[in-house]
């Protein structure tokens, strides 16, 4: 059932099984945000997520930042809210998707945040704190450290090289989309081999909405190519959290991000693989409250 409680302006919030969302028009699309705290908190933190999740892989993490006095906004992104799902590659660039959460961040009248964010989330997240240095309060990347250090490892690494050969088939027209939807979506469901049968049913909730896995696959279509932007050094309080047992992403750059690091930082390694959320929580998730709270 799907109960609406309030509209205002371009923001309409409702319910729907005991979890509160918000429907946020930009100038161009409409973005689904799961949302927890108060309007009034005193600060406010936007979760991004990756590829491929949507906004509940944070619902457990949203409530304990609820519980800690934030206000928290946790956008389906570009590709996976219905209604901001355009069908260009070009679409999908990772400036239109960074500046997809300045537009969320404005409609909700947002001066300053807090932002968070893993895999895709993540190099998302850099870009925005890139381009936006003096709107994020604090800046938590999982898994996916400074891009211009992982696209230097992706050129230079060997073991980077070999960790993201799936980059070259995901990029190819038509073919990554059956390859996931073979047999009931059989090969999705083995990426989310450390997800409960709640988070899995409600990602395929998404995936299996027209064109939702089409667009999502575009956000590596349109990007990873020769002609990369470097996003340069970040002064922006900083947290790198990496899992050392990560299929996807090697030491080699979260060590190189260093040099891209210019205020303050601090690099966790964890005991865990890419998908730190559900491989590690507690300790994620108290490295984040304490990042944040020792930089406020």
């Amino acid at each position: 059932m799907t109960l609406a409680i309030n509209f205002a302006q371009n923001i309409q919030y409702y319910e729907k099984n005991n979890i509160k969302f918000a429907d946020v028009e930009t100038d161009e699309y409409t973005f689904t945000c799961r949302i927890g705290g108060l309007e009034n908190a005193k600060e406010t933190i936007i979760l991004l997520h990756g590829f491929p999740e949507t906004s509940r892989m944070w619902q457990e993490f949203i409530k304990l930042l609820d519980d800690n006095g934030f206000r928290v906004i946790a956008p389906d992104q570009r590709g996976y809210s219905p209604g901001a799902r355009p069908s260009q590659i070009s679409d999908y660039s990772i400036e239109k998707l960074s500046k997809d959460i300045i537009d969320i961040a404005d409609a909700f009248k947002l001066k300053s945040f807090h932002l968070i964010g893993h895999d895709w989330g993540s190099a998302v997240g850099w870009q925005v704190v890139a381009n936006n240095p003096r709107r994020v309060l604090t800046w938590s990347a999982l898994s996916v450290p400074h891009l211009d250090a992982f696209i230097k490892s992706i050129a230079n690494n060997s073991e980077q090289q070999k960790k993201s050969e799936y980059i070259k088939f995901f990029k190819k027209p038509i073919l990554p989309e059956i390859y996931f939807k073979i047999c009931f979506y059989k090969n999705l469901k083995k990426i989310w081999n450390q997800s409960t049968s709640a988070e899995i049913n409600s990602y395929l909730e998404i995936f299996k909405q027209k064109n939702a896995l089409k667009s999502a696959l575009n956000w590596y279509r349109a990007n990873f190519n020769e002609a990369q932007d470097i996003i340069g050094e970040i002064t922006t309080p900083t947290l790198i959290v990496y899992g050392l047992n990560d299929m996807a992403i090697g030491e080699d750059s979260v060590d190189n991000s260093i040099q891209f690091l210019k205020g303050k930082y601090k690099i966790e390694k964890l005991n865990a693989g890419h998908w730190l959320i559900q491989e590690a929580y507690n300790e994620f998730s108290e490295a984040i409250l304490n990042f944040i709270n020792d930089n406020n």
